[in-house]
């Protein structure tokens, strides 16, 4: 029973030991890494010094180009939108990331219904920020929020399960180093979108996301933070209530709101999107010069 009871102790002991140096030896990784995402968030955890950050997913990521802002508002940018971030959970992790050594004069938080739409899962792209877990108390909320929190303590290693194979290749195919600023250009597709489709309608609110955005939004006033929300366009028709859950939390704490997709900026063109939710290179350049002008005449 000795035996047993030392072999077990043993196997823990060894699992500890190998779990701890595997979470160092990917630590690296991901430090080291070029892919997409993992530079994005670790120049907002770290290395974050410009005027002006834009906050989102794929949407921010491939609509504002750094460069066309910058000159506009004569303001360093840097695009931070993480690629399939989902939601405001991410976007409230990235901005604690960001506020734990750098206040920008202005945050642009690029928005969708799906940031207060009740979905099956929405913190699912939560575990692109593991690697982080520990680092930053506002953030860890939203690991314990999503019943993760405990696993990240068990184990060190699981903390790089969403993004290990993209951190590996990543050390290799450096995507990284095609981006500007952050921004990462989308291809001309081969296709254009046919029609416009009615967008999915939002079916039931999310409390706790709406919670979140106001959370957002209270952080960056206590840093004296210039906060602006952005819905870009989309290729889908919408009326013009669709957002208005958005427009009343913004309304209630003073945040401007420029909604490009109620407008229908760009329905008659649909040789401008990749498809119905992304804009390519060459439309994304168009729009940011819209952008510029309208954040422009906010700050001036």
């Amino acid at each position: 029973m000795r035996k047993i009871v030392v072999g077990f102790i043993c196997i823990i002991a060894l699992w500890f030991l190998a779990d701890r140096i595997g979470g160092l030896v990917m630590w690296q990784v991901n430090q080291h890494s070029r892919d997409m995402v993992s530079p994005t968030i670790r120049h907002l955890a770290h290395e974050a010094d410009e005027d002006i950050i834009l906050l989102g997913t794929s949407r921010c990521n491939g609509h504002y180009v750094p460069s066309i802002i910058r000159d506009s508002l004569k303001m360093s940018v840097f695009n931070g939108g993480v690629d399939g971030s989902h939601d405001i959970y991410a976007h409230y992790i990235c901005l604690n990331l960001l506020l734990a050594h750098h206040s920008p004069k202005i945050i642009c938080l690029e928005l969708s219904d799906g940031d207060f739409r009740t979905e099956e899962d929405p913190f699912y792209s939560v575990s692109y920020f593991a690697p982080y877990f520990g680092r930053y108390p506002e953030a860890d909320e939203v690991f314990t929020l999503s019943g993760k929190a405990n696993l990240y303590r068990l184990s060190h290693l699981y903390r790089y399960n969403a993004k290990a194979i993209s951190n590996i290749t990543g050390l290799v195919k450096r995507r990284w180093d095609q981006a500007e600023n952050g921004y990462l250009p989308i291809d001309r597709p081969t296709h254009f979108p046919d029609s416009l489709l009615p967008h999915r309608p939002v079916v039931r609110i999310d409390s706790c996301k709406c919670a979140y955005i106001e959370k957002f939004i209270q952080r960056c006033q206590e840093q004296n933070i210039q906060l602006v929300f952005t819905i870009s366009p989309y290729y889908t028709l919408v009326d013009s209530t669709h957002y208005d859950i958005l427009k009343d939390l913004a309304n209630r704490h003073h945040v401007p709101v420029f909604d490009y997709h109620s407008s229908g900026l760009f329905h008659d063109h649909p040789e401008y999107f990749h498809d119905e939710q992304h804009l390519w290179d060459r439309s994304a350049r168009i729009y940011s010069t819209f952008f510029a002008k309208d954040l422009k005449q906010l700050c001036y």
